[in-house]
């Protein structure tokens, strides 16, 4: 079992990283928030999980334990697989992620990608005992905003942003913002704006 990695970040694509670790490339697929932490060619460490199955081995990293330890209790989930874990942890932080599950805000957690209402029931079941946050004053992102912006417009917006590699630490706070837009697009482009890459 590989525990973490460290090495030069030799390639940097939108859902992997290429780790040179001492002259070897290992593959190792992360989340957003971890690869928005990582810089090409300059040395990284990652906290590792190896995911062994019939055709292969897969290797997913994570830039913080904490990180690490709740993609391990998503993937004990009847359900949730490795990939979608990935997926969930590109959408919310783990801070929001503990509280939705805390407080059984299922509605926030069936917005995430590949979780449907059963899964969301499963995780709050399964993990509300198991998991904590830190007592600060982030909020929980549950996508309900006052003004014409719709839920579907909010959830089309913030899985653009995140296919961009946008980390939800960066994505709600302008998002809250867009209350006056009234089409998508015009939510991302504002939120490019504000994020500086447009």
């Amino acid at each position: 079992m590989i525990g973490f990695l460290r090495g030069q970040v030799a390639a940097l694509k939108a859902d992997y990283c290429l780790l040179d670790v001492n002259g070897v490339g290992y593959r190792v697929f992360v989340a957003g928030s971890t690869r928005n932490k990582l810089r090409l060619k300059e040395e990284a460490r990652l906290f590792t999980y190896m995911n062994v199955y019939q055709d292969g081995i897969t290797l997913y990293g994570f830039a913080s334990e904490e990180e690490y330890d709740i993609f391990q209790l998503l993937i004990g989930v009847s359900g949730i697989g490795p990939k979608v874990a990935l997926g969930i942890l590109s959408a919310i932080t783990v801070e929001s992620l503990c509280k939705a599950i805390q407080n059984k805000q299922a509605t926030v957690l069936t917005k995430l990608p590949g979780i449907g209402k059963k899964s969301a029931e499963r995780l709050i079941l399964e993990l509300k005992d198991k998991v904590g946050f830190a007592a600060g004053d982030e909020e929980v992102l549950t996508l309900e905003m006052e003004g014409p912006l719709g839920d579907d417009m909010i959830s089309e917006a913030q899985a653009a942003l995140v296919a961009l590699g946008y980390s939800q630490a960066e994505i709600a706070p302008v998002l809250k913002k867009a209350t006056k837009c009234k089409t998508t697009e015009e939510v991302i482009k504002l939120a490019l704006k504000q994020l500086n890459r447009f």
